[in-house]
């Protein structure tokens, strides 16, 4: 499914302009990562997607149909969602989080359960997990778990609003590597949000580069981003993170991926291979 955003534009009660004439074609089966500092309107234009907020001008479609005429509750259970610090109920198993919105959506128990346990190999997981807790996982299982409900209601579109940002960047180079396998598996209409270049490079197959108030300040492939940036905002935007981005992880011998700086300092060990290095 693909999403348009028609010019559209967020003004909150207070007079506090998010958002003001953005507009975006994401197509199908696809990641694009709306990349921006804090307060630039990424979040914003993301919930717009799935109702959490609705704009005050322009509109929001998928596959033509205005979003404004969507039952805001129906309209997420038919969306994916997955949020940073991974959103799961605490007094509520593994498996009985993944199948939360199967169950909502009127699938029986038993079938709801199966496709949660389908979906713990899908990302990774063991099915040990399933009838532990969620504080009784790290903060990387936590994640993984939140993709997997995210994915159990079988969503076209999937929205990630910062869903690695509290993990140590180890983990995050894993959940990275995870989230890009899943998506070449299952081929959904991503909408990425986050404020890391790094991410945006590994992740994207369109990066938009966004300014205070949602002003788009270039969008492309990553490699037209970083090849040609449109300004010197987006020229120091990337250039920021540029000793991040000369990470490099090699295989070790004795199993797992020996990560290194630019300096080829030593920063740590990944068990599964992380995503493609970045230029």
């Amino acid at each position: 499914m693909g999403i348009e955003f028609d010019h559209v534009g967020k003004t909150y009660p207070d007079g506090t302009q998010a958002v003001r004439g953005f507009s975006l074609s994401i197509p199908s089966h696809s990641t694009t990562v709306l990349l921006g500092s804090s307060g630039c309107g990424k979040t914003t234009l993301l919930r717009m997607v799935n109702r959490m907020v609705d704009p005050t001008e322009g509109r929001v479609l998928v596959d033509g149909e205005d979003l404004a005429d969507a039952a805001p509750v129906a309209l997420r259970r038919r969306i994916g969602y997955v949020m940073q610090n991974s959103g799961l109920l605490p007094h509520r198993r593994v498996i009985d989080n993944i199948a939360t919105v199967p169950r909502l959506n009127g699938v029986g128990r038993r079938e709801a359960r199966e496709r949660a346990f389908e979906l713990l190999s899908v990302v990774g997981l063991g099915e040990s997990l399933a009838r532990r807790f969620p504080g009784q996982l790290s903060g990387g299982q936590q994640q993984r778990v939140g993709v997997a409900r995210a994915l159990a209601g079988d969503p076209n579109i999937l929205l990630m609003d910062e869903p690695f940002g509290a993990v140590d960047p180890l983990v995050r180079m894993e959940l990275q590597a995870e989230m890009r396998r899943i998506q070449t598996e299952l081929r959904k209409t991503v909408l990425f949000v986050t404020h890391d270049v790094d991410e945006a490079l590994a992740l994207g197959d369109q990066i938009v580069v966004l300014r205070a108030g949602g002003v788009v300040a270039q969008a492309g492939t990553p490699r037209e981003i970083v090849e040609s940036p449109a300004d010197e905002f987006v020229e120091r935007f990337f250039g920021a993170g540029a000793e991040r981005r000369t990470l490099r992880a090699r295989p070790r011998p004795e199993g797992g991926w020996s990560v290194s700086d630019g300096a080829g300092r030593p920063v740590g060990v990944l068990d599964s291979p992380p995503p493609a290095e970045s230029a």
